[in-house]
Order: structure tokens, then sequence, then C-alpha cells
């Protein structure tokens, strides 16, 4: 196995594990919050697949998949189309209302279809291509996608967690 399918692989993960975690819940799950400054389901997945488009489409040079594609129009959210969720406010999180899990992993599934054709067009030295030298130490296209990936599998995971809190207070 080399990097690139590692990385195929663990950007597999991410898709699976979000996709189980809204896997069955309610319009008023995917929008529950424990609390005013929690991020609910519905977010999380949203902004998990928005960041992965958002980045991989940057990597390639090419449109993201929500605008492309009209993901954009189907989630008719009030927010820009550019946004992917960093830096949101509490309302601007409450403000991704997703009915329907469909929607999410439509989404998510298109973005992972995008990312792993991306992935499989690469070479194990692509990942060691600066592309960003704003840092110290620069950041290559491989510690980019890793750490997309490792943001991807968090917000799964915080999402699995809420979706098991919010399944037991029905």
């Amino acid at each position: 196995m080399d990097a690139i399918d590692v990385l195929v692989d663990a950007f597999g993960r991410a898709r699976s594990d979000a996709t189980r975690a809204v896997d069955g819940l309610t319009a008023a799950d995917m929008v529950w919050r424990p609390d005013d400054e929690a991020n609910p389901i519905a977010w999380l997945v949203w902004h998990l697949t928005r960041v992965q488009d958002d980045h991989v489409a940057d990597l390639a040079g090419t449109e993201q998949v929500y605008t492309a594609d009209g993901w954009a129009r189907r989630f008719d959210l009030p927010l820009d189309d550019a946004s992917i969720g960093y830096g949101h406010t509490s309302e601007q999180v409450a403000s991704v209302r997703v009915d329907d899990p469909a929607l999410l992993t439509g989404y998510l599934d298109a973005v992972h279809e995008r990312t792993v054709a991306y992935l499989r067009a690469l070479r194990g030295e692509d990942l060691d291509e600066v592309i960003d030298d704003r840092w110290d130490p620069p950041v290559t296209r491989g510690v980019r996608l890793v750490s997309v990936v490792d943001d991807d599998i968090q917000h799964a995971g915080q999402a699995a967690y809420l979706a098991g809190l919010a399944q037991r207070r029905r």
C-alpha cells in the first residue's frame, strides 16, 4: 500500500463514519444542539464536506462540487456559497438546517468521488510539493490532505457522538 492508497482509505473511512452518523436520523435529530453553542449534526457533516470540497478543489485547480454540481442550490442555505463553516457564529451554525440526511450524504458522496479521482491522478512524489509557503515549515500537498482528512474524521466522530445522544433523548 502506498501513500495515495492510504489517503484514499482514510477519506473513505471519514465518508463511512459521517454516513453512519446520520443514518436513521430525523430532521429534529439533525439540528439538535445539546446547548446553544454546540454544533449540530447537520452542520458538522455539511462543514466537513465543505472543507474537503474547498481544499481538494483548490489543490486540483477546479471549481468546488458545491457550486459546480448544484449542491448550493439544493441546500438553499442563507449563507454565501463560498462559506465552509470556518469561523461561523452560533447563528450561522443554526442556519444550516437539513431535514433529509440523504442531502448530506449525497453531497458527501459527490465530494468523495471527486477526492478519490484527484488522489488517483497523483503520484507519490506529488505529495511532497510545497503548496503553501506562508507557514514554517511550508505546507506540502500531502500535509494539506492529511489535515483535511483529520478534520473530517474528527467532525464525523463528533456527529456520531451527537447522533447517539439525539437518539437517546427521543
